[in-house]
């Protein structure tokens, strides 16, 4: 079986276009508010609701990723963010997780790519490799899914290839507590130490790092400088966002709001 209707096609194309305008590293502006969406896997419900209370209001929506498997709605989901970013592709922007790099890095679990057709897995695994990886502001934020590159600047994130060692590490790395080493590896997951995370962050220059993936890690970690989002009810029992003003100092997580969706 191959697309499974001509308006997933199109949709599929249309936001395909859509991503390959943007850069890896999303810039966002001085001013207003974002909103940081964690994963939300399938989760319909969380993305309905996180558009429903923020879109009208003018806000920016950053999704972190993991948009597919372990929910029951992944194919639902995914097709209505991509719909939202076609209608406000200023305002809406959706950043890769791990399991949008499945075709490059295989995992568990894959119930939305094992209900795929071949072409359908190739339709979509082409469309999320142009998705971003990061998204960055004037006063110090940092957004992504999983963990920081080594890079030599932020910049150098628009350089960034699909499927290379700093790609592995923002949607698959971990940040971890208690490790001597800046950068070991369990599992295939880059384990990312604070050392490591203070070094990068005084690199790039940013105060504060939003990030997703990893639900048991703590809330806030590195002396309230990381903050780690879930926003679906396949992960864990409370679906929570991050609102950021733009136009405001930040030093730390404490000057972010936390809210639920």
């Amino acid at each position: 079986m191959g697309i499974a209707s001509v308006d997933e096609k199109a949709l599929l194309e249309k936001a395909r276009l859509l991503f390959e305008q943007e850069p890896k590293l999303i810039r966002l502006p001085a001013e207003g508010r974002v909103v940081f969406v964690g994963d939300t896997h399938g989760d319909l419900d969380a993305s309905e609701e996180v558009i429903r209370r923020y879109l009208e209001r003018g806000d920016r929506i950053v999704f972190l990723g993991d948009y597919v498997d372990r929910g029951d709605y992944s194919r639902e989901n995914v097709r209505f963010l991509l719909q939202q970013k076609i209608d406000h592709p200023e305002q809406i922007f959706l950043l890769a997780g791990n399991h949008e790099g499945h075709l490059i890095k295989p995992l568990s679990p894959t119930d939305f790519w094992d209900s795929l057709s071949w072409e359908e897995r190739e339709a979509y695994g082409h469309l999320f490799s142009k998705l971003p990886l990061a998204a960055s502001s004037p006063n110090g934020l940092l957004a992504l899914h999983g963990g920081l590159p080594d890079l030599g600047s932020l910049e150098e994130i628009d350089e960034v290839r699909w499927g290379d060692s700093d790609w592995d590490r923002i949607v698959w790395g971990d940040f971890v507590r208690h490790q001597r080493d800046e950068v070991s590896d369990w599992a295939g997951r880059p384990q990312l130490s604070e050392r490591y995370f203070r070094r990068i962050m005084d690199r790039f220059e940013r105060k504060v790092l939003i990030r997703s993936h990893q639900p048991l890690a703590p809330l806030l970690m590195y002396e309230k400088r990381c903050i780690t989002i879930m926003t679906s009810y396949a992960y864990v029992p409370v679906r929570r966002v991050v609102v950021a003003d733009l136009e405001k100092t930040i030093q730390n997580c404490d000057d972010l709001e936390i809210a639920y969706v």
